[in-house]
């Protein structure tokens, strides 16, 4: 009997039986072609994690390469829809910060252009700030570091007070009053250990202005 297995012949591997076609080099299989669904894709993913501001995604479609005008539509669409909105961005930042990490308008303003808020967005945000409340989130934040600063000498214990608010942003004349009040109402006697508060105190924000 003839061996069947001689008159076998392999089937020979054609289009239909490679399965399906893999990507190729620096390419996915779920990569969007078309530029401006690519860019709302990105913006999407991006907002779904934080808020953003337009400066923000425009940079990153941008380091995505994606094209100057599919950028521009999106961003545009997304402004129109409220998906975009930096003068609400710019409220919720200030709210946020100056409570949550005690931040006084000038650091406020120096975040938020980072973050390439528009000057008129940015003024409007931190002039919502009270004073009052800026002032009574300076005296918090120098009544905690004080408590924790007792047994150091006065001269290091102002100097790191006036740093603290500078570095939150706060201005001279302000970090100056809060502090001298903060050590007057611990009833430190200043001028009966030979200390000038005035002298301390402004020698100290120099020293923070120039290291600034």
């Amino acid at each position: 009997m003839p061996d069947r297995a001689a008159r076998v012949t392999p089937a020979r591997p054609g289009p239909a039986q490679d399965g399906p076609a893999r990507p190729g080099p620096g390419q996915d299989a779920g990569q969007v072609k078309d530029p401006e669904e690519q860019a709302r894709q990105l913006c999407l993913r991006l907002l779904t994690g934080r808020p953003r501001t337009r400066a923000q995604l425009a940079e990153a479609m941008h380091r995505h390469g994606v094209p100057g005008d599919a950028a521009a539509a999106v961003l545009a669409r997304f402004a129109e829809v409220g998906l975009i909105d930096d003068a609400a961005f710019a409220r919720a930042w200030v709210e946020s910060r100056h409570h949550g990490r005690g931040l006084a308008r000038r650091a406020l303003s120096a975040e938020l252009k980072q973050r390439g808020v528009d000057g008129h967005d940015i003024s409007a945000a931190v002039g919502a700030l009270d004073p009052a409340d800026e002032m009574a989130t300076a005296r918090r934040l120098v009544d905690k570091a004080l408590a924790a600063s007792r047994g150091k000498p006065l001269p290091t214990r102002i100097r790191r007070l006036v740093g603290l608010l500078a570095r939150k942003g706060y201005p001279a004349p302000i970090a100056y009053r809060v502090v001298r009040e903060a050590i007057e109402q611990e009833g430190i006697d200043a001028a009966g250990a030979g200390l000038d508060l005035d002298d301390l105190a402004f020698t100290a924000l120099d020293s923070e202005s120039s290291s600034g």
